[in-house]
């Protein structure tokens, strides 16, 4: 049997520190003369006690390290957990949601997806606002950087944490796990800080660009009103949140390595310079469909189409534009980035630029293969060959993230809806950028329309999105569970 304490006391520790700030939406609330600061304040005393009872029940004199098992529950019981203590407040605040709708909203904050249930944000009280934009921030980087760091404080080793939470076999053994989370939550906290500055500088209210900072760093998308960044009107402002989303899109451990003073690490990483291609590479294709269709000319298209590009790859999913009413083909191209995302070790999700360039490397050397059948042609990344075992563990990676992109959506599909609707649906909650596509998910949209089974099917999405499929997955297998 796997030892639950050392989980539950872990769990108990990040479920008092999620208790504790929700009363920033309660202050908010109470500065703001509104009531629901009573909700706040009663959230946070049971989501504290909870978690308080958990670390007592489960802490142990004895000095332990997660072993891998144990890590992969924690990581997946953390997400689960944290989500149903953080929709309380949505529940029983002025939004009034039933469980199904709070769960999938605190569930697409924690995993900075950005979907939502909650219509009419131009008038809602600034507490849930806030608390919507801080979930974001904590559960892009806040809520890993501070495990890492309070693990070694409980002598526990910590970065079994941070390899669960993804697949990638890439920079993840790091000497000085604790150090290394303090120089990520010190970039975390400069980047939200100078977004903020920036947002404000441009024309937003402080509450405004607090909230949209701590959206725009975590790349998570929710925003303060309905019609998102596209709300403000403001090129100034799109052209900000572009240059933030795509800081928020680079690994954070480069960030670090930058700030220690190696500077040709940021640039020279395989997988930036790839995922800067692509978004150059499309937003020219989105450039040329606007001019072409006769959509936008000159620096507007130029504008629409970079800001888009970002926010779909990136995954933040701020929208400033309806671009659903932009024809097929930017349908089919918008469609084909949801799949991509950024790059590993950011806030973002999707595939990764890390693992594309594999894939493409893989196929590379197929074909030399089936040309030169005696040859040798290893599998490059950064001009280096990789082993098999990599590319076989990226391989599993995208087979399973097509095959789940294609149960959801079918299923979606085979419960009445189109599939336009269905398949935006599954890939947006999978990749965990937010907006789908289509008239009742799109940009203009929200989820709100949904039932509740596809609801609680599309929170089982991000989840497995934002936990690397495996993560989650596997604690399915009985095996798992077995000595």
């Amino acid at each position: 049997m796997i030892d639950l304490r050392p989980i539950a006391a872990i769990i108990g520790v990040l479920l008092a520190i999620l208790g504790t700030t929700m009363m920033i939406p309660a202050l908010v609330d109470l500065v703001a003369g509104q009531p629901d600061f009573v909700v706040y304040a009663a959230a946070a005393v049971i989501t504290c006690f909870v978690g308080l009872s958990l670390w007592l029940a489960g802490r142990s004199g004895e000095v332990q390290r997660l072993d891998l098992r144990q890590a992969f529950v924690l990581t997946t019981a953390s997400w689960v957990m944290l989500s149903a203590f953080a929709a309380i407040p949505f529940m029983w605040a002025q939004t009034d949601l039933p469980f199904v709708d709070a769960y999938f909203e605190a569930m697409s904050g924690l995993t900075t997806t950005g979907a939502t249930v909650i219509t009419d944000l131009d008038h809602r009280p600034p507490g849930v606002l806030i608390w919507r934009a801080f979930l974001h921030w904590y559960g892009g980087i806040g809520i890993i950087v501070l495990a890492i760091a309070l693990l070694p404080m409980m002598r526990i080793g910590g970065m079994q944490l941070f390899r669960a939470e993804s697949s990638d076999k890439s920079e993840k053994m790091l000497p000085r796990a604790a150090q290394m989370a303090k120089g990520i939550l010190g970039t975390y906290l400069i980047l939200s800080l100078a977004c903020a500055v920036a947002y404000a500088a441009l024309g937003m209210s402080v509450f405004d660009a607090v909230a949209y900072a701590m959206a725009t760093i975590s790349t998570g998308g929710f925003a303060t009103h309905d019609a998102s960044i596209g709300y403000f009107n403001s090129p100034a402002i799109e052209y900000a949140a572009v240059f933030f989303m795509l800081a928020g899109s680079l690994p954070f451990v480069l960030y670090v390595r930058v700030l220690a003073g190696d500077f040709s690490r940021l640039f020279a990483n395989a997988e930036v310079r790839l995922f800067l291609t692509l978004v150059g590479l499309f937003t020219l294709i989105s450039t040329l469909q606007q001019v072409l269709g006769g959509i936008a000319q000159g620096e507007t298209a130029l504008r629409q189409a970079l800001f888009n590009v970002v926010s779909i790859m990136s995954t933040t999913g701020f929208v400033a534009a309806d671009f659903t009413n932009w024809g097929p083909p930017t349908d089919a191209l918008y469609f084909i980035l949801l799949f991509l995302g950024a790059c590993t070790g950011s806030t973002a999700g999707g595939m990764k630029s890390f693992r594309i360039a594999i894939l493409g490397s893989a196929l590379v050397q197929h074909l030399k293969r089936v040309i030169y059948p005696n040859g040798v042609f290893p599998v490059l990344y950064g001009g280096k060959p990789i082993g098999d075992d990599v590319v076989a563990s990226v391989l599993s990676f995208a087979f399973l993230y097509l095959a789940s992109f294609m149960v959801i959506g079918i299923v979606i599909n085979g419960l009445g809806f189109d599939m336009i609707t269905a398949f935006s649906a599954s890939i947006t909650a999978v990749a965990n950028v937010g907006p789908g596509l289509g008239t009742v998910i799109g940009p203009a949209q929200n989820f709100a329309a949904l039932p509740d089974h596809v609801i609680w099917l599309l929170s089982f999405g991000m989840l497995v999105g934002r936990l690397e499929l495996f993560t989650v997955l596997v604690l399915f297998l009985p095996s798992f569970w077995r000595r």
